[in-house]
């Protein structure tokens, strides 16, 4: 990837429906340029979808939280395929320091909070959690 690759990137994360011709203009190249770039950045498995982004309070209802959880041994990608099935989980990231992976949680109400951490804590190969409830996001 060069210059032109990661300042394309950086338009899309700002606002990923920009048109191809103000993506152009912005980066000083034809269409056809910035078509051939996407279409091999999407080929090389460097971009792999578009998603929305939506405002913290868009979504009013329901409980988001961040779970820090402890991996025993070496057991990582195992908990991390058993996590990928897990419906409360938006997104997972692995980390370094104390905690091994941080999940993203979203459930409708409490008592289905209660269950998705219950559920993910029985997992074989996780050691220790720690969950925060997001109170509130600023964007």
């Amino acid at each position: 990837m060069d210059d032109v690759d990661h300042r394309l990137i950086a338009l899309l994360r700002d606002n990923a429906r920009t048109p191809v011709s103000t993506l152009a203009q912005k980066l000083h190249v034809s269409r056809g340029t910035v078509q051939n770039r996407l279409a091999r950045l999407e080929e090389q498995g460097v971009v792999v979808g578009y998603t929305v982004r939506l405002r913290p309070d868009a979504e009013p209802r329901g409980i988001r939280a961040w779970m820090s959880i402890e991996i025993e041994g070496n057991t990582a990608r195992r908990v991390l395929q058993s996590l990928r099935g897990e419906p409360a989980i938006q997104a997972l990231h692995t980390t370094n320091g104390r905690w091994d992976i941080v999940a993203e949680l979203r459930a409708e109400n409490l008592e289905d909070f209660d269950r998705a951490l219950e559920r993910i804590r029985l997992i074989p190969g996780i050691a220790n959690t720690e969950t925060n409830i997001l109170l509130s996001s600023y964007v």
